[in-house]
């Protein structure tokens, strides 16, 4: 009976024909990558995942998302493959085959391949899976003009700020916002703003920034924790305090983050304007602060 399934990079599904990615110890073109249907994560979404942008072939932030991956392993009782030196050697050779410059990389450890139980097994090796794609610059549009978000109900479950590979709630989400026109969720849990569909989540008052605490409700996001360093420089006020749902409609602006789309500004929300109907002045001043850092990581400063 065959026991691994293959995944290939098929241009009619918009990726590109062969890359290279890394799977348990190899590197091997996209389209010769194999996994066993036996292995956990295939089965039960049991694995963690990091996603790194990369800027001129280094990435970004990097000891951040490689700090959110231990806790998220730690999270779910799985230990880690690699050292921190070991991630590093091996993402920076992933980043090089495929030809440097901006990347969206995306890593995923499984607890491995087993008999399906739901119980862990022991003595099995984890999987690891990377693989990067071109990171995608944001549009001239999206900054002068903003996205459109709706409000809905945060139906996730209780341990949001471990990285799962199990986003189906994250998907089903998305989905709902897409088919209301919107290009983003903001999720309302017992009355308050806890984070987006596949993002962290921002309001400004009167030039206050305020975003959710980190808990177990949200992700602890890498980009968030670059906004709010620069908010500090920056002397913009920061409270980490949930929003309710009921004072989101008389927000300033609305932002929000992520390690692949940055920081986005929400200009629409449930079909009204937000503040002034369009990117806000304190949105400008953290994305050009966002973007100087960027220049100062690709200039290697």
């Amino acid at each position: 009976m065959a026991s691994t399934i293959r995944y290939i990079a098929d241009a009619d599904l918009g990726l590109k024909s062969v890359t290279d990615v890394f799977v348990n110890g190899d590197f091997i073109a996209s389209d010769q990558a194999t996994v066993s249907v036996f292995d956990r994560g295939f089965l039960l979404g049991d694995g963690v995942y990091e996603v790194i942008p990369v800027y001129a072939g280094r990435c970004f932030k990097l000891a951040g998302h490689l700090n959110r991956l231990k806790n998220s392993l730690a999270g779910v009782k799985m230990a880690n493959p690699y050292k921190d030196q070991e991630w590093e050697a091996l993402l920076d050779t992933l980043i090089t085959r495929n030809g440097g410059g901006d990347q969206a990389l995306y890593l995923q450890v499984s607890r491995g391949v087993a008999p399906r139980d739901h119980v862990f097994p022991e003595g099995v090796a984890p999987s690891v899976f990377m693989m990067t794609n071109p990171l995608q610059a944001r549009s001239e549009q999206v900054k002068t003009q903003g996205i459109k978000a709706v409000t809905l109900a945060d139906s996730r479950w209780q341990r949001c700020d471990i990285k799962a590979i199990s986003l189906l709630p994250n998907s089903l989400l998305k989905q709902e916002a897409k088919e209301a026109g919107a290009d983003e969720a903001l999720l309302i849990r017992d009355g308050f703003m806890t984070e987006g569909s596949a993002s962290n989540s921002y309001a400004v008052f009167d030039g206050v920034i305020y975003t959710a605490p980190k808990n177990n409700h949200i992700l602890p996001g890498i980009t968030r924790d670059v906004v709010l360093s620069l908010a500090k420089q920056a002397g913009i006020e920061v409270v980490e305090e949930a929003v309710s749902e009921a004072r989101l409609v008389g927000a300033d602006e609305l932002w929000v983050s992520s390690s692949t789309k940055e920081v986005l500004p929400i200009t629409t929300l449930n079909g009204q304007g937000v503040g002034l109907g369009k990117p806000g002045k304190v949105w400008q001043q953290i994305d050009a602060l966002y973007q100087q850092q960027k220049r100062r990581h690709c200039d290697g400063s």
